[in-house]
């Protein structure tokens, strides 16, 4: 039985986010970023002056990840994007999906080998229409198709297993990888079975214990599975559709998490002001930070 946590943290950011998604710390900055993918906007909160940047994005962006200290990825409607940190120009570096305008970008993590995994999913949630791909400096390697809300993609600390889930399915899947590439090297399996459970499985992380640390879309919580899959703990959080967990800080020690307001009235959203607020939970965890795309 898992132990069950109530909220013991903050609020990071009290913006009710649509659809907040995709938190990432950038220890080049000192800085947590995230996406609102409905506002098309990108969030950079500055943690050491607690200063909050939002930057206007031409599309519905999912993801952000480090390159170097003069560039990040994107990833979009409409492609992977180079952004320029100084002047926010956006160039196109890939295009894992073309032809396939009704999709998005959901969740994805850049992998040990400097890869990016990337999930897709159709704008209205279509079943089966989205797909997971692996990108390696542009490079496009389809991984899993017929995919209806990719989530829960991270990797262990060794890079040699990979994870990943289809939200509607319920079911966390673990592959084994090669872990100079990031790429599988056999059949995914079941890692943990929740097809009919409350909530749904949505973003993850992989700590450096091996734990995993996942959003429960619809639970207003932060489950917590060891390494062989048991879920050992349950942390609250005050708004009910949690997305996406990060580590932050220098030495990845805190953990965060985004929310959303997605499919919520306005007389819900209004009530519940904390509904699409970015969180931290509160304690204190041997996380990992997020790798560098090598572009």
């Amino acid at each position: 039985m898992a132990e069950i946590h109530e909220f013991a943290g903050k609020v990071l950011d009290p913006a009710q986010m649509m659809l907040g998604e995709g938190p990432s710390f950038d220890p080049i900055t000192n800085t947590l970023c995230w996406l609102n993918i409905l506002g098309k906007e990108l969030h950079e909160l500055d943690l050491g002056t607690q200063t909050k940047t939002v930057h206007a994005l031409p599309f519905m962006a999912s993801v952000v990840a480090r390159i170097d200290d003069k560039k990040q990825l994107l990833a979009s409607d409409e492609g992977l994007f180079i952004r320029d940190r100084a002047t926010g120009d956006l160039f196109l570096h890939a295009d894992f999906e073309p032809g396939k305008p009704g999709n998005r970008s959901n969740d994805g993590r850049v992998h040990q080998s400097g890869a990016l995994w990337i999930g897709t999913m159709g704008k209205k949630a279509e079943d089966g229409a989205g797909a997971i791909y692996h990108v390696a400096k542009g490079v496009v390697t389809t991984l899993f198709e017929n995919i209806s809300i990719t989530n829960a993609m991270c990797f262990s600390p060794d890079g040699a297993t990979g994870f990943y889930v289809d939200t509607r399915a319920n079911r966390l899947m673990r592959v084994a990888l090669d872990p100079d590439t990031g790429l599988p090297t056999a059949k995914a399996e079941v890692f943990v079975d929740q097809a009919g459970k409350d909530g749904g499985i949505d973003g993850a992380v992989c700590d450096a214990d091996g734990n995993i640390w996942n959003a429960r879309w619809g639970m207003g919580a932060v489950d917590r599975y060891s390494a062989d899959g048991r879920h050992v703990a349950r942390y609250k959080v005050p708004a009910k559709q949690t997305t996406c967990p990060v580590f932050f800080g220098a030495s990845a020690n805190r953990i965060g998490v985004t929310s959303a307001c997605e499919g919520l009235d306005d007389a819900t959203i209004k009530a519940n002001p904390l509904f699409g607020a970015t969180f931290d939970l509160g304690i204190e965890v041997n996380g990992m930070l997020d790798h560098a795309y090598k572009a």
